[in-house]
């Protein structure tokens, strides 16, 4: 149990200390008063642009399945998708969202290496794009922000990327004689269903283009609320900052990227003129506008089996702390 819960903990500390940092540097009564003011038209809109981003998600995940030629009904898609969103985002806890995911999927009908290989190859085509949103908006940005350090950075990461597709791609082609070991012979079906993906044009190019949509249609997610708070913020400003952001958030540091995100829109946001309080409420809501468009894939957990999910996690509980 320790050795479970000890990276959660480890996460809540480093997201407790971040948020606590950006928040002994902001006014917080100017902060909640600026929270208040928000349009509620703009929320609104805010939420729906996180729903269709649900969306989007589950048609690049559903691209993938597509392309591992182990698709089932896009209804079930899109559930098992928003039940991974809702323990991403909401319960960020023991069970991660891709591993819920990846065990309905086993339920659903897909095998084992299916239901993993779609969830890990979605996973890198979404961070592919958002690596590649970045370089792209990077002329812009340096237009922007022509002292801006680090330029080289990103370059270097679109660089790894394409590296580290091409290394997947031939895991398979490995000596034989260590096929005998099982994370082998796992590792030449990932390599298998990498080239059924990246190396297939209609797959690849669709479902990259769906990840450049879905990243930004965050950064005008962003853009709504920061319109809702009257901040002086241009959409190219939310485009050209807000996907580094995002890339931040993906490290493993913290739970469900809050803290993280917090500090490094207000690093971002910095750049362009914005108060480090306005910032952060604008962080904030960001990430609660995440939650409540989260929040209803609990339910489809509940009428999709989770009870039984669940029972059977205790139950594999009690055979390890038996033995």
């Amino acid at each position: 149990m320790i050795k479970r819960w000890l990276p959660w903990i480890v996460k809540g500390g480093i997201s407790f200390g971040l948020i606590a940092w950006v928040l002994s540097k902001v006014d917080m009564a100017a902060a909640w008063t600026e929270a208040k003011s928000i349009d509620p038209a703009m929320a609104v809109l805010a939420v729906v642009l996180m729903v269709f981003q649900i969306v989007l998600g589950a048609v690049r995940w559903g691209l993938v399945l597509r392309a591992l030629s182990a698709a089932f009904h896009w209804l079930q898609t899109i559930s098992v998708y928003y039940v991974g969103v809702f323990f991403s985002i909401v319960l960020p806890g023991a069970v991660g969202g891709d591993a819920v995911r990846m065990w309905f999927a086993r339920k659903n009908g897909l095998s084992l290496a299916a239901a993993f290989n779609s969830v890990a190859l979605e996973r890198a085509v979404t961070v592919f794009g958002l690596v590649l949103l970045v370089c792209l908006t990077q002329p812009l940005l340096m237009m922007r922000l022509p002292d801006l350090p680090g330029a080289w950075v990103f370059p270097m990461l679109l660089a790894v990327c394409v590296l580290g597709i091409l290394t997947l791609a031939t895991l398979d082609k490995l000596p034989q004689s260590l096929h005998r070991w099982r994370i082998m012979r796992g590792l030449a079906v990932l390599a298998a269903d990498t080239r059924k993906l990246f190396f297939h044009p209609g797959y690849s190019l669709a479902t990259l283009v769906v990840a450049l949509i879905g990243h930004v249609n965050l950064s005008m997610g962003v853009y709504v609320l920061a319109v809702g708070l009257g901040l002086e913020v241009h959409a190219l400003d939310c485009l050209v900052l807000v996907p580094p952001v995002i890339l931040i958030m993906t490290l493993p540091i913290s739970i469900a990227g809050w803290g993280v995100r917090e500090t490094a829109m207000v690093t971002a946001f910095g750049f362009v003129g914005i108060p480090d309080s306005s910032t952060l409420v604008l962080s904030i809501l960001f990430g609660i506008v995440t939650m409540v468009t989260a929040l209803p894939g609990g339910l489809v957990f509940l009428l999709a089996g989770g009870r039984k999910m669940e029972d059977e996690e205790l139950a594999a509980e009690a055979v390890e702390g038996g033995r």
